[in-house]
């Protein structure tokens, strides 16, 4: 059985990461896509759980032989994708697959899926909340935070290009309808 594919994405801050999780816990017929990227491991991340993990070589290896759905340049030499290996493991099992990505990412697979696939933009209530709760996060440099926010300003002009945008003022708000929506999704 081939399951359905349910895209998330937003601008770093917005809340998505923190939805998808919790459609995870759930719903136990959802499975989160897991990324390939060419970054080095943080402390705390595994390979195979966080993300598949290979050298800039064995990125572009796999890309010259088709392994990839999709995959993004999002810095010079930093890549990441989604592998077409992923889905098969997760359908394999009868579930739904998640992605959760940035923009970008977003709509190539929604291009790639068309009507086979949901795409969900979560919105900030605004920029300056965004701003704030990146801040909160206390994980960033004001010279990284300027950034995602500069970032952020772009990608939400791309929010008109998904299927539904969920404004993340409220997050138990949030939850309900990013349930609602999947469900509905699921169950056509």
């Amino acid at each position: 059985m081939k399951g359905k594919l349910l895209i998330f994405s937003a601008p770093s801050g917005s809340g998505k990461t923190t939805i998808v999780k919790h459609l995870l816990e759930t719903n136990p017929n959802l499975e989160f896509s897991i990324s390939a990227c060419s970054r080095a491991m943080r402390e705390n991340e595994v390979d195979g759980r966080d993300y598949y993990f290979l050298t800039p070589d064995e990125f572009r290896r796999k890309i010259d032989e088709n392994q990839f759905i999709e995959w993004e340049e999002v810095y010079h030499g930093s890549y990441y994708g989604t592998l077409k290996s992923e889905l098969q493991r997760i359908w394999e099992k009868g579930n739904h697959v998640v992605f959760d990505v940035d923009v970008k990412g977003g709509l190539n697979l929604k291009r790639v899926f068309g009507n086979e696939a949901l795409a969900v933009f979560i919105m900030p209530p605004s920029i300056d909340v965004l701003e704030q709760r990146l801040i909160a996060r206390g994980t960033e440099t004001p010279e990284t935070i300027a950034k995602r926010v500069g970032k952020a300003a772009e990608e939400i002009g791309y929010a008109s290009q998904f299927d539904i945008t969920i404004v993340n003022e409220n997050l138990e708000q949030a939850f309900a309808e990013a349930e609602n929506v999947v469900n509905s999704f699921i169950s056509k």
